[in-house]
């Protein structure tokens, strides 16, 4: 397969920055925050990937710049927008590698939002304009780094239940609890595993495969960490019809007649599934097999269906009470809702099991599009801004502050104003402020990881992961 042309992968406006710029401009400073969103905080990550894929070494050739004009000339419908002796110039006076620092919060780092995350400036005075030129490929750092976000939220609900509910020999299991089902419902296979992989973060279930390769390519995973169980599919269960369903029901156990395995039980009567099926004619099997089977719904009110469900497996396979004084199954017997499940539903969920007495153990969920394609860049408002720029040797402190109206008609100053400044990310007793250089003596969080063409400082998936632990209480 070709490679991507780099030089095609900016907004059309971006190509006419050059002559745009006031006369004189020899340095643009700009960085990224996330300014709010869903969540309170933000975890970073994916740079690693697009410095290795895309901006590393030689970004591009003389070929590269021969295609580009010609797309770029047709794009405007005129020659002279797309000016080639700018990129002719990098090729000739750095041999393709592209002169820009960037500093970056260390990948994994759950941060505030509001605060800086990154910082990128042209180290060359000619190419001052190559630093937003690139904001087009570097703002999709939105993606993973809001999946990450996302799924580490989804991990505060998680353990808060399992606190509240589950005895602490439980909690072992929390790493599988949130499983990735995504991978069909990405627009591409890049964001399979650049979300799947941002997932990994946080747990360990996952059925997109590519998500632990993807980690050991670009983050050298020293392990797999996106785990699975062999599961079933309605293509399965639906063979034989409604008469042979329970046949199905049999051949599925002996098929795997050891460890986890899940089941939809939905095709026909998921009541009768659990309460005939397995928790009858196949109950002695279930409760003497060398593992564990999974029922899953797939279809109805989360909420309504799986307190149903449970009732049915309690009365049929008993319980037992744990020293929090809730439900818990035979460990031979689990439940995986996978249908109707994202950020909000879970914490209802949960809530419902907990409020009809049921361990937060006897639940695993799966979660697809809403985990890796039903957010946006607008999830955290994340923006890139000039913050710092050198005219004719002087040096300007640059920001934006519209005023805009809102929805009640009165003006106000809008949330988009931005900082201004070189700034830092310095960390005084656990908490992340953004501040100007000079304003502080305490060391920059931010770290110098790309200069001219050359990855300065990486980092390894186990050192993601380490970083983004939880270890402040739960939040509602």
């Amino acid at each position: 397969m070709k490679k991507i042309n780099f030089l095609l992968l900016a907004d059309a406006y971006k190509y006419s920055h050059y002559k745009l710029y006031v006369p004189g401009t020899t340095k643009i400073y700009s960085y990224l925050e996330s300014r709010g969103g869903q969540f309170d905080e933000t975890v970073f990550y994916g740079l690693q990937y697009f410095l290795k894929e895309y901006l590393e070494g030689v970004a591009f050739t003389k070929a590269d710049v021969d295609e580009a004009e010609q797309i770029l000339n047709g794009v405007f419908g005129r020659k002279g927008v797309f000016e080639r002796k700018n990129f002719d110039y990098i090729l000739e006076k750095h041999g393709g590698k592209l002169p820009v620092r960037i500093k970056a919060v260390p990948e994994g780092t759950a941060v505030p939002v509001h605060n800086v995350l990154m910082t990128i400036e042209n180290t060359d005075p000619n190419c001052f304009w190559l630093t937003n030129f690139l904001e087009t490929v570097l703002m999709q750092l939105w993606y993973p780094s809001t999946v990450a976000t996302l799924s580490r939220s989804i991990r505060k609900v998680v353990e808060q239940y399992y606190d509240e509910t589950c005895d602490e020999s439980a909690k072992a299991g929390i790493d599988f609890v949130l499983n990735d089902f995504g991978f069909r419902g990405v627009s591409s296979v890049e964001s399979a595993g650049l979300g799947g992989s941002a997932h990994l973060i946080n747990f360990m279930g996952s059925d997109t495969v590519y998500a632990s390769a993807f980690a050991q390519t670009y983050y050298n995973a020293q392990q797999v960490y996106g785990m699975s169980v062999p599961a079933t599919e309605h293509s399965i269960m639906t063979l034989l019809g409604p008469e042979g369903e329970k046949e199905v029901f049999k051949h599925v156990l002996q098929a795997y007649p050891e460890g986890i395995l899940s089941c939809v039980s939905d095709s026909y009567d998921i009541f009768r599934a659990v309460s005939e099926y397995w928790g009858t004619e196949l109950k002695e099997e279930i409760l003497n097999r060398k593992g564990r089977l999974v029922v899953r719904p797939d279809s109805g009110d989360p909420v309504m269906t799986l307190l149903k469900v449970y009732e049915l497996l309690f009365e049929k396979f008993g319980f037992t009470v744990n020293s929090k004084g809730y439900k818990v199954l035979p460990t031979q017997i689990r439940v995986i809702q996978g249908d109707g499940v994202d950020y909000d539903s879970i914490k209802v969920i949960y809530e419902s099991l907990k409020s009809n007495g049921i361990a937060a153990e006897n639940l695993v969920l799966g979660m697809g599009g809403a985990l890796l394609q039903k957010v946006n860049r607008d999830t955290q408002k994340y923006a890139m801004k000039c913050s710092h720029a050198e005219v004719n040797g002087k040096v300007i402190e640059v920001k934006k502050a519209p005023t805009e109206m809102n929805e009640k008609g009165e003006i106000v100053k809008s949330f988009k104003t931005s900082k201004a400044g070189r700034l830092k990310l310095i960390q005084e007793k656990g908490v992340f402020t953004t501040v100007k250089e000079a304003a502080s003596p305490a060391a920059d969080v931010l770290q110098t990881v790309f200069e001219n063409g050359v990855i300065t400082s990486s980092t390894t998936f186990e050192e993601i992961r380490e970083r983004a632990k939880i270890t402040q209480p739960a939040i509602a």
